[in-house]
């Protein structure tokens, strides 16, 4: 498994996810802790941190919700499911990887993909 810090290297604590979105520190924690956002522990003190592409314009990227709904139906623990987001993809139509489409708002090919690692 590739580490992830190196993967993706712009992370948000708890208290700045929050204020990303504009909303109270709990209600952040909130997300994380019902499983609505992926996240990891990193960093020197391995604090609990959520990737900063999960925001935009303070809100949660458009489709990204339910495409990690379909990550973990597919049975993915949340450390692989960041990797597979994350991870660049030479066979998708835009680069970056499955994070790339849904920045362009093409979640349908993200997500069918998403389905087929439960196979």
């Amino acid at each position: 498994m590739a580490d992830l810090e190196t993967l993706i290297t712009d992370w948000l604590s708890i208290p700045e996810f929050a204020d990303a979105l504009g909303v109270p520190q709990r209600q952040g924690r909130k997300l994380v802790d019902e499983q609505v956002v992926l996240s990891a522990r990193v960093g020197p003190n391995q604090a609990l941190a959520v990737p900063a592409a999960f925001v935009r314009d303070g809100q949660l990227l458009p489709g990204l919700t339910g495409t990690i709904t379909v990550l973990r139906d597919s049975g993915l623990p949340d450390d692989e499911a960041l990797e597979w987001l994350f991870t660049p993809d030479p066979t998708l139509p835009i680069e970056g990887g499955p994070m790339g489409m849904l920045s362009a708002g093409r979640k349908a090919e993200v997500r069918k993909r998403a389905m087929e690692l439960a196979l």
